[in-house]
């Protein structure tokens, strides 16, 4: 888990358009997990439902990182297509 910097919640702020446009709705930069440690959490809580959002969250960071293969290999096609023009 680590803390969002006022570049990142910048970022992605700009990515969503909910709550007040200024702050979103955040007084303080919010913490965030990494795909290990939503992991290293699943392990320690043991409820259902803490077991089903952890399974959720870690299906969503599978989704993403498929979803970044393919842009990469979107990019790299891209910039052969460039390289020929």
């Amino acid at each position: 888990m680590f803390q969002m910097t006022h570049i990142e919640l910048e970022d992605w702020k700009s990515r969503f358009a909910t709550s007040k446009k200024e702050k979103m709705g955040l007084r303080k930069l919010p913490y965030v997990f990494t795909e290990q440690g939503v992991a290293m959490l699943s392990s320690v809580l043991n409820s259902e439902t803490a077991i089903e959002v952890n399974i959720g969250i870690i299906r969503v960071f599978t989704r993403m990182r498929e979803m970044l293969i393919t842009q990469k290999d979107v990019l790299l096609k891209l910039e052969q297509i460039e390289k020929r023009y």
